[in-house]
C-alpha cells in the first residue's frame, strides 16, 4: 500500500490557542492518515491488477473462460441473463480488473433488493472512483453511491459477510468529505463493521489484515498525540501492537502469503515490539515475495530499506 497524503482534510480548529491549535493538527493529521491508508491504499492497488480477486475470497472464476467474458463485453446490456450468470460474470470482471465493464454491468441492478448486486455494485463503484481519470466531482459522486449501495445491501442481508465489509469501507471513504472529526468518529463503527465481516466469513483472510492495520494505526500514535484526542473524543480509538499481530498472523494462517503487505506488516509490528529475530524473518519473507505490482514493489523496497536498516 503506498502511504497517502492527509492533505484532503480540513482541520477543525478547537482552540484560540496557537500551540493547541498545532497540536490538533497534528492529531488529526495523523489519525486521518491512519485511516486514510487503511482503507484506500489496501483496495486501490489491488482493484487496479489481477489479484483483485483474492479481497473477498472469492475464486477469479477463470473457468468461464473467453466466452463468458465475450459476452459481457459485447454488450453494456444483458438483460436475458439470470441471476447466477450476472453474478458470475461480475466476478469474472472483477478478477481480470475490468473496472468499468463490471460497473456498466451492476449499475443495471441498482435498484435491485439482492444484497449479492448491491455490495459489488458498491465495490464496482468505489473501484470505478479510484481510477486516475476519473474527475473530482464524478469521483466525489461514485464514493457517495458507493456507500449508499453498500448500506442498502446491509439493511437487505445484515448477515452478508461481504456487505458488513464494503459498508466499513466505504463508511471511511465517505468521511473524507465529510471532516477529520466525523471520520476518527466514525472509526468505531467501522471496527465493528469489519469483525461482524470475520465473524460471518472467518476465512477472509483481507478483512483480518485491514482489521490488523486498524489496529496498528492507533498503536503506534505517541502519547502526545493521543492526549490531544482525548480532548476531542471521550474515548478516542486505541489498540496495541499486539493485538495487530494477532490479526496479521490471523490472516497469514487463513490465507498463507496471500499478500505481500501482511508479509511486511508482520515484519513492522514484530520491530515495533522490539524482536528483531522475527522482525528479520518477515521482513525477509517480504522481501523474497514476487512483484507483480507496483504495490509489491513498493512493500518489496521498504522491505529493503528496513533490512539495510536492522543491519
Amino acid at each position: 500500500m503506498a502511504s497517502q497524503s492527509s492533505s484532503g482534510f480540513r482541520l477543525l480548529r478547537v482552540s484560540t490557542d496557537a500551540k493547541n491549535d498545532f497540536e490538533w493538527e497534528t492529531v488529526c493529521s495523523c489519525l486521518a492518515l491512519a485511516f486514510t491508508s487503511v482503507f484506500l491504499c489496501h483496495f486501490l492497488t489491488c482493484a487496479q491488477s489481477g489479484r483483485a480477486a483474492f479481497l473477498l475470497g472469492l475464486p477469479a472464476l477463470s473457468c468461464l473462460g473467453y466466452a463468458a467474458y465475450r459476452k459481457v463485453q459485447s454488450s453494456a446490456v444483458v438483460c436475458a441473463l439470470d441471476r447466477g450468470e450476472v453474478l458470475e460474470q461480475a466476478d469474472y470482471l472483477y478478477s481480470c480488473a475490468e473496472t468499468e465493464k463490471l460497473y456498466q454491468l451492476l449499475v443495471q441492478y441498482k435498484d435491485s433488493n439482492d444484497a449479492e448486486f448491491l455490495w459489488r455494485l458498491a465495490r464496482a463503484s468505489r473501484d470505478l472512483s479510484l481510477l486516475p481519470n476519473i474527475e473530482a466531482g464524478r469521483k466525489k459522486q461514485l464514493t457517495f453511491e458507493a456507500f449508499e449501495y453498500a448500506k442498502k445491501a446491509l439493511e437487505k442481508d445484515d448477515l452478508c459477510s461481504a456487505a458488513h465489509k464494503w459498508y466499513g469501507v466505504c463508511l471511511s471513504d465517505v468521511g473524507d468529505y465529510e471532516g477529520v472529526k466525523v471520520k476518527i468518529g466514525n472509526s468505531y463503527i467501522i471496527r465493528d463493521h469489519l469483525e461482524r465481516a470475520i465473524e460471518l466469513n472467518p476465512k477472509d483472510a483481507t478483512s483480518i489484515h485491514i482489521l490488523g492495520y486498524w489496529c496498528f494505526a492507533f498503536a503506534e500514535l505517541p502519547w502526545y498525540q493521543r492526549k490531544v484526542a482525548a480532548v476531542i473524543f471521550s474515548s478516542p480509538p486505541e489498540s496495541t501492537y499486539e493485538e495487530a499481530l494477532a490479526f496479521f498472523l490471523k490472516a497469514e494462517e487463513v490465507d498463507p502469503n496471500f499478500y505481500s503487505k501482511n508479509l511486511l506488516m508482520l515484519g513492522k509490528t514484530y520491530l515495533a515490539m522490539k524482536d528483531k529475530e522475527k522482525a528479520l524473518l518477515w521482513l525477509t519473507k517480504t522481501k523474497e515475495y514476487p512483484a507483480h505490482t507496483l504495490e509489491d514493489k513498493e512493500v518489496h523496497k521498504e522491505a529493503v530499506d528496513l533490512l539495510k536498516k536492522l543491519g
